[in-house]
Parts: C-alpha cells; sequence; structure tokens
C-alpha cells in the first residue's frame, strides 16, 4: 500500500476507512492505540480526516468512547449518541463538507491536531472553518474527550482551497 508521503506508520496502518476495531475481552479496540509515536499519531489522524470526510455520523461515532466528552465550539456533548445527533445535525447545514486535518502534537495518550474545513450553507454562501483539536484515547485507542475550537470566514466559491467538495 502506498504511504502517500505521510511516513511508515500511515502505510501500516493505511487509510483504512477508520473501521479498524476488534473485539477483545468485549471491548472495542480501535488502532492505533497510545502510547502513540510520532507515526502512529498521525495514522491516527489521517483515519479521523477520513471518517469525518464520509459524513457518516454512526462511523465516526464509533471512533468515541461510549461517555466520551466533547466540547466543540459552544457546545458539550456527552457520549456517542449525543455525538450522532450533533454530526446528523451539523452535516445537514453543512453541504459540500470537505475536511482537511493536520497533525500538529502528541503525547503518550493525547494528538493535538489544526484543521479546517469547507462548506456551504443553505443560502448558498461558502464557508472555511478553521481550528484546533485536543484528543484524549483510552487504552483501547478509542477518544475519550474532544476539545475543539473554531472559527468561521465567508468565501466565495472561486477561493476554495480544499478539493473534493
Amino acid at each position: 500500500m502506498p504511504n502517500n508521503g505521510r511516513g511508515p506508520a500511515v502505510a501500516q496502518h493505511g487509510r483504512s476507512r477508520a473501521l479498524l476495531y476488534t473485539q477483545r475481552n468485549r471491548e472495542m479496540t480501535r488502532p492505533p492505540v497510545p502510547p502513540f509515536t510520532e507515526g502512529t499519531a498521525r495514522a491516527k489522524v489521517q483515519a479521523a480526516e477520513d471518517a469525518w470526510n464520509s459524513r457518516d455520523p454512526e462511523r465516526v461515532a464509533l471512533a468515541y468512547t461510549e461517555d466520551s466528552e466533547w466540547r466543540n465550539r459552544d457546545e458539550f456533548l456527552k457520549g456517542r449518541e449525543e455525538i450522532k445527533e450533533f454530526l446528523t445535525r451539523k452535516w445537514k447545514k453543512e453541504t459540500g463538507y470537505k475536511l482537511k486535518k493536520e497533525y500538529w502534537a502528541h503525547s503518550d495518550s493525547r494528538i493535538a491536531v489544526r484543521f479546517e474545513y469547507e462548506s456551504y450553507d443553505d443560502n448558498g454562501q461558502w464557508w472555511r472553518s478553521y481550528g484546533n483539536e485536543m484528543w484524549e484515547f483510552d487504552a483501547n485507542g478509542l477518544m475519550c474527550k474532544r476539545y475543539a475550537s473554531i472559527n468561521d470566514i465567508p468565501i466565495d466559491e472561486d477561493s476554495r482551497k480544499i478539493s473534493g467538495t
């Protein structure tokens, strides 16, 4: 599998549609798992980007613990069900959504990410959103905390930077 210039961990873990998990002692495991190396942290970021770009709330929610804590802008969420409801609402109003995540830093069980995404609203206005996320993972590689700060700017359609929308 080509590594697309993203290093050996992405080649090893692949752009696997972020659905790699196994049942181990009745607990879901989502590789790569902590402790992270730079390579496995980058693979985790790429898997998240791929999952979010699917715009499938069920698929995305599987990356989080059942009791995962979120702050997204001014919303505070708790658990997979609230995450799924949030993502369903989000992608109903953010048409043409396309996201790019970038690894920033990591520790044994945490990853920091910057991102930008583009979408348009019901009035046809395009938006570019910039943000930072702080992620914390449990021993099984599921995200137990996600804190996101996001800013939006209106853009013209011909000013889009992210392809594929």
